[in-house]
């Protein structure tokens, strides 16, 4: 008995998952059998995966994509004609292999199949939000040469008349699919046709461009490959899926998460497309159309993003006793959440699985994903390594790797990793080493069960309603105001946002900005900077100081900011 116990503390201490003389961490999953064929595209992928899977959903009525609001929809049977299609208008309006064309779209039916259709045509997505600003809309122009653009009707004509120096196609964010080859017709002058010749597109070619700031400074554009995109679908959503016991093509999704970025791109607009399942469609967030959409449409699954667990909650009280039980699942990634937000949410759903995941733009969201059963409910976890994905611990003081219980800098290896940064190979080699381990910025610990749990960040992105806002693109903008000195910008934690952007500013001498008036000056700040930034990335706290603390090589030292920020009480919008 007393060797049996040792033996099973020895194990514990190494579990089969961790290597203590390398101090790698591999996940505890069977590795999954990725596509070898490197003459792959995403979309071919995608739909080769419909017709072996689930037949039925190709060749029937059942629903891919549903309008929230107005109920329209896109079957299954009409998604990948619709997809060939607009990309035939792709290229007839001359878009070819390896051209960029920017996005600029709210959440809609149609969203996931220009997408598709980009990337079938050859060519490569780069995604911004709706919200963007004309100024930040030509950066990323001139950053990844766009040759089109594609725009909703509240934005396209505005862009069109912006002399930007690309064309702008109007996209619809409902009615038929009809609808959305008139406007590409309109584009090219003449009827669209299925007349698509793909070219040749291999697995490392590049898909999307999807920005992120990093582990530091401005944003930057993640290149990632079919091959990324393809991994993610397989070790992300598709692996989930087979985990738990709902039939995909029985699984109702609600996609209230954007689109425009990596977590609900790589779940609504590729992955769940393979498993047949029914997309539920909403332009954005409203808890009350939220609780509408889940008891109309029968959903089961609601992935989500930190700010939308408490209003969900909240609403939940009185409403789960008779309703919204077709509810089976509660995913959440994009930031880690507190044990007692969770637990809140549990006694408000105790029907519903309630799991978090964790990933980057960088990793293409491969990273690991939660999954509760009867022995373990480990709700504040971000779950177990995904499939074919490794990770380490590295303190943070001497670059050792950690056992379980240790707890670091998470670094991560595998086939979602990114290509890299776009025109930016010095970052990149900074961010991906020579072994291929892509360095998070996240503090974090593994358990010995190999659950691993997310403490602080490295990293200086903040995240404001989900919504990602780098520093370094405050900063850039605040410190053009002539009675400005020097400034940074910070995150802070805010109970309803998540993370609100604060700046720290020194004036110049002789500055008309004073103490008296840091209120008012507050207001001009967020007009200031909301002239030349998406409304979510306005600075909500200002704070005056004597200087920016920095290290030797004038790095801005952040967490000396926020230490700053708990003795110094100013306003906030």
């Amino acid at each position: 008995m007393q060797k049996e116990s040792l033996l099973s503390v020895a194990e514990r201490a190494h579990p089969a998952w961790f290597n203590a003389e390398t101090g790698i961490y591999r996940s505890p999953h069977a590795a999954v059998a990725l596509p070898a064929d490197p003459l792959l595209d995403l979309v071919s992928f995608i739909f080769s995966h419909r017709r072996r899977d689930a037949p039925h959903t190709s060749s029937s009525s059942a629903v891919a994509l549903l309008d929230s609001a107005s109920g329209d929809s896109i079957t299954y049977q009409d998604l990948f004609p619709l997809v060939k299609s607009t990309a035939s208008a792709l290229q007839k309006s001359g878009i070819r292999h390896g051209d960029a064309v920017l996005l600029v779209l709210p959440n809609s039916i149609h969203f996931p199949v220009v997408f598709l259709a980009v990337l079938y045509a050859g060519a490569v997505v780069t995604t911004m939000n709706p919200l963007a600003t004309v100024v930040e809309i030509q950066k990323r122009i001139a950053d990844c040469g766009v040759r089109l653009g594609l725009a909703a009707q509240e934005r396209a004509t505005a862009l069109q008349d912006s002399a930007l120096g690309i064309p702008f196609v109007l996209v619809p964010e409902s009615n038929s699919g009809s609808s959305l080859l008139d406007a590409f017709g309109g584009l090219i002058g003449r009827d669209v046709d299925s007349d698509l010749r793909p070219p040749a597109i291999r697995q490392q070619d590049a898909a999307a461009i999807m920005y992120s700031s990093g582990t530091t400074g401005a944003s930057k554009g993640a290149v990632l490959t079919h091959g990324n995109l393809i991994a993610a679908v397989e070790l992300f959503v598709r692996f989930e899926a087979s985990t738990y016991d709902f039939p995909p093509q029985e699984n109702v999704y609600l996609a209230v998460l954007p689109m425009f970025h990596i977590y609900g791109l790589v779940l609504f607009v590729a992955g769940l497309l393979s498993l047949g399942s029914t997309i539920v469609v909403m332009k954005k967030f409203d808890v009350g159309e939220v609780i509408k959409a889940i008891e109309r449409h029968g959903v089961t699954h609601f992935p989500i993003v930190p700010p939308i667990l408490g209003p969900l909650t909240e609403r939940a009280k009185g409403v789960c006793e008779n309703g919204l039980k077709s509810l089976k699942q509660v995913s959440c990634g994009a930031a880690p959440l507190s044990g007692s937000t969770v637990q809140h949410f549990l006694n408000a759903f105790p029907h519903v699985d309630f799991i978090q995941g964790y990933g980057m733009t960088e990793s293409t969201a491969v990273g690991t994903r939660g999954f509760n059963t009867k022995r373990f409910q480990k709700h504040s976890s971000v779950g177990l390594l995904a499939p074919n994905t490794e990770a380490k611990v590295v303190d943070c003081t001497n670059g050792h790797p950690l056992p379980p219980g240790g707890i670091g800098e998470l670094w991560m290896r595998g086939p979602g990793t990114m290509k890299g940064y776009l025109n930016n190979p010095e970052t990149t080699a900074e961010t991906i080493d020579k072994d291929g381990w892509l360095r998070t910025g996240d503090i974090v610990s593994f358990d010995k069960d190999g659950y691993l749990y997310i403490f602080d960040r490295l990293k200086e992105m903040i995240k404001y309603n989900g919504f990602q806002i780098a520093p370094a693109d405050l900063e850039a903008v605040l410190i053009t105001h002539p009675d400005i000195l020097d400034a940074a910008v910070t995150g802070a934690a805010d109970k309803d946002a998540g993370e609100i952007p604060v700046a720290f500013v020194v004036r110049r001498r002789g500055s008309n900005l004073n103490e008296e008036d840091e209120k008012g000056w507050l207001s001009w700040s967020v007009s200031f900077c909301g002239l030349q930034v998406a409304p979510y990335k306005k600075v909500r706290r200002v704070v005056f100081t004597e200087g920016i603390p920095r290290s030797p090589a004038g790095k801005i030292l952040r967490r000396e900011l926020r230490s700053l920020m708990k003795f110094t009480p100013t306003p906030r919008l």
